[in-house]
């Protein structure tokens, strides 16, 4: 599918002060931008170049624009400043804040987002890079973070509101499945207690690519709990994109997935797909006209590689 992305402004239609205040970090005047597409911000995400050649990757956001977004820029800022040079993460620059406005400059990395539908190869490069950052110990600076099963507790019980207000035309497979879709999403919830570093929030735009190295960008929601989350939010957008594609022989065959048992990636989709498709059906929020599309795809995604993994019981 092809992915519809919130529209942006660009960084002409920053605020003089957001501008100028960007320059201030770096230095030197902004000659050049360019702004790039995906997620699902309307602000500016723009690639620039000083006048005296420096490079960097600047987002900003104003509250005009949505009231939620530059709380999330400012929580990434915070993350940003403390993720260790170690990890396969931007640089954080500097960010600024002020009348409504929230900008963060960050490493500009010469890579490119994932390709979709996508190909094995890179695959293997993105599940390389979260195997890493899941084996090592969080980082001190980061111990305060949320506990991953905490912040998506809410999330997961996605299938409960279904069921006590259930959609018009909801799938009748969902239906005639919802108790049990309900009791897998609980244990999919109670096995997310661990103590890596998770992004949580795993797409194909919050990845970048370059040479033999996959980085991993946009982090408000960093978390921490088990390693395994972030891989198989991967293998959900992998499907969203290839519905055919073998997932299976990537479960059993890559390390970031060793020993993980059935009912915990059975309890992950249904705690996703539960999430993705109440929330679809909410109104839009302001700004982010694509979001709740995108969301409907990601769970009919999860619920379909769900289905396919109980059909043989069903």
């Amino acid at each position: 599918m092809s992915t519809p992305w919130t529209p942006r402004i660009s960084w002409a239609q920053l605020p003089e002060h957001v501008r100028t205040a960007v320059e201030d970090i770096l230095g030197s005047p902004v000659v050049e931008a360019h702004g790039q597409q995906g997620g699902f911000s309307p602000g500016t995400a723009d690639r620039v170049r000083t006048a005296d050649g420096r490079r960097a990757f600047v987002k900003a956001v104003g509250t005009s624009l949505n009231a939620v977004a530059p709380r999330l820029h400012r929580a990434e800022a915070k993350i940003s400043a403390l993720l260790p040079d170690t990890l396969p993460v931007p640089r954080y620059l500097g960010s600024y804040e002020k009348q409504g406005w929230v900008a963060l400059v960050l490493e500009d990395i010469p890579g490119s987002h994932p390709k979709t539908p996508w190909t094995h190869v890179e695959l293997e490069r993105v599940l390389d890079s979260l195997h890493a950052l899941g084996s090592n110990p969080v980082p001190s600076t980061l111990a305060h973070l949320p506990a991953l099963h905490t912040e998506v507790a809410a999330e997961f019980t996605g299938w409960d509101r279904v069921g006590t207000d259930p959609p018009t035309h909801l799938d009748p497979w969902i239906a005639d499945r919802l108790p049990r879709l309900q009791d897998s999403a609980r244990v999919g919830l109670s096995c997310l207690e661990g103590q890596s570093l998770v992004h949580s929030d795993i797409r194909s735009d919050n990845l970048l690519l370059t040479g033999q190295s996959a980085y991993i960008v946009d982090w408000p929601w960093a978390c921490i709990g088990v390693p395994w989350f972030d891989a198989l939010s991967v293998l959900i957008n992998v499907r969203l994109h290839d519905a055919e594609f073998d997932v299976a022989s990537v479960l059993s065959t890559h390390p970031v997935f060793e020993g993980l048992p059935t009912d915990s990636i059975d309890g992950f989709l249904a705690g996703m797909s539960g999430y993705f498709i109440d929330g679809a059906r909410q109104p839009a929020p302001p700004g982010l006209p694509t979001l709740r599309s995108f969301q409907q795809a990601q769970g009919e995604a999860a619920i379909g590689w769900l289905r396919e993994r109980w059909q043989p019981a069903a």
